[in-house]
């Protein structure tokens, strides 16, 4: 990788990685909150419900939370059947009331037995692992462990097994392992380096990756967002993914795309 692209991409880090990106992205819903496990509920459900426009995925997130008067951790262990009365009704594109309650009983499940969701993505790990596929492949395991997990939650569940990029959950994973001062991500989870995660491949990354030369597949899936990383570990092996803030910024921020064209 050429020093004139580090500096170039290191600039757009600089840029986008800033508090005033977080109104306007999914992270905004677990920045609302303060405690542990309500910042790692409300993070992975808004990783898992965004798609489709972000106002809409935060629109939709908070109407959710809302249900759980904005207190998920607490809802989910505490609530009663008759409260789950209220949720039937929440839907965002293909995640319905059938996803919606499997979700609540594996939190609960999982917190009654767990102090945090880093364990269940730890799970999975080897010694030596430098990517999240072990990590991510045991997870999906572990979500559905519960009897009767309903088969068509499962397509809510990316699993490298299944050759998904895992967009949402590398997303998540970004954003409760990365640890810096900016204040955008949380960096709340300590078992799992930064230079372990992979880099969430949406479609303005895969864009804006593949114009520099950083994607060659043709294809966008699981060894595609490895070979992203892979290339990202050469401008920063400590901290890869930091680039997603680049290139996202990059792909989705209107008027930055000529300045890619002239690598």
């Amino acid at each position: 990788m050429s020093d004139k692209l580090k500096d170039f991409l290191d600039a757009k880090v600089e840029q986008f990685n800033q508090p005033n990106f977080i109104e306007n992205d999914p992270i905004v819903i677990p920045h609302q909150f303060s405690k542990k496990e309500d910042i790692e509920i409300a993070g992975f459900w808004a990783s898992i419900l965004a798609w489709g426009q972000r106002v809409t995925i935060i629109n939709k997130c908070n109407e959710l939370f809302g249900l759980m008067d904005n207190a998920p951790h607490d809802f989910i262990m505490n609530h009663k059947e008759s409260d789950l009365k209220r949720l039937l009704n929440f839907k965002h594109r293909t995640f319905n009331t059938t996803d919606t309650l499997y979700f609540i009983a594996f939190f609960k499940d999982f917190y009654t037995q767990h102090d945090s969701l880093e364990q269940a993505f730890m799970a999975g790990m080897k010694s030596g692992d430098t990517d999240m596929a072990n990590s991510l492949i045991q997870f999906h395991h572990s979500f559905f462990a519960l009897p009767d997990a309903p088969e068509r939650t499962r397509k809510h569940i990316a699993t490298p097994a299944r050759k998904s990029a895992c967009k949402r959950l590398n997303m998540f994973l970004r954003w409760m392992v990365r640890q810096d001062d900016k204040g955008v991500d949380f960096g709340i989870w300590k078992n799992i380096s930064p230079s372990q995660l992979v880099c969430p491949c949406d479609v303005h990354v895969d864009r804006i990756a593949r114009k520099l030369g950083l994607i060659t597949r043709k294809q966008t899936d699981w060894r595609t967002a490895i070979e992203l990383t892979e290339n990202l570990k050469l401008l920063d092996s400590h901290d890869p993914v930091k680039y997603d803030f680049a290139l996202f910024g990059l792909g989705v921020i209107e008027g930055f795309e000529h300045e890619v064209m002239s690598f």
